[in-house]
């Protein structure tokens, strides 16, 4: 019997996968195309909520808008920008969740601005609305050998307190 790569979930891991969560600035999005149920993927402006959830801020004209609003499964991928070197050696984290339409809030908009000040173009749009996307499991591969199983309590941000 082979043994499993998939190594223990470890205090590391968890900080690894926060601190990609915390420092995406976009991420490809995997949705299921309601006419024909086959796999879409595409690319996406992602930051994370308050709670480190993943927030994505998607246009109503976009077919991966459609996809989640018909259902509302998702694949989420998000990855250390390599500087150099090959990429297949940084960390990544895919998130299998499930997409809820965010209601309107101030502060999220405020704290997507202070970190895309060039969505004010389009973000006060009627068509643009934020949609968390809230993890039901992951895999962190931290780097050749090194991936982890995660639960969504060890990608987002500890509760305060």
């Amino acid at each position: 019997m082979k043994p499993d790569p998939i190594r223990e979930t470890t205090d590391e891991a968890r900080a690894l996968a926060r601190q990609l969560l915390a420092g995406a600035r976009h991420a490809s999005l995997g949705t299921l195309d309601p006419e024909t149920g086959v796999p879409l993927v595409t690319r996406i402006a992602l930051q994370a909520d308050a709670d480190g959830t993943p927030l994505a801020l998607l246009s109503g004209l976009a077919a991966h808008t459609r996809a989640l609003a018909a259902d509302p499964r998702a694949g989420l991928l998000v990855a250390a920008e390599p500087a150099r070197g090959d990429a297949m050696t940084h960390a990544r984290l895919s998130i299998l969740g499930r997409a809820v339409l965010a209601a309107p809030d101030e502060t999220r908009r405020a704290r997507w601005l202070a970190h895309d000040p060039k969505a004010r173009v389009y973000l006060d749009l009627p068509d643009f609305r934020f949609w968390r996307i809230e993890p039901l499991s992951g895999l962190l591969n931290a780097g050749f050998g090194q991936a982890f199983r995660l639960l969504p309590a060890d990608m987002l941000e500890p509760p305060a307190g």
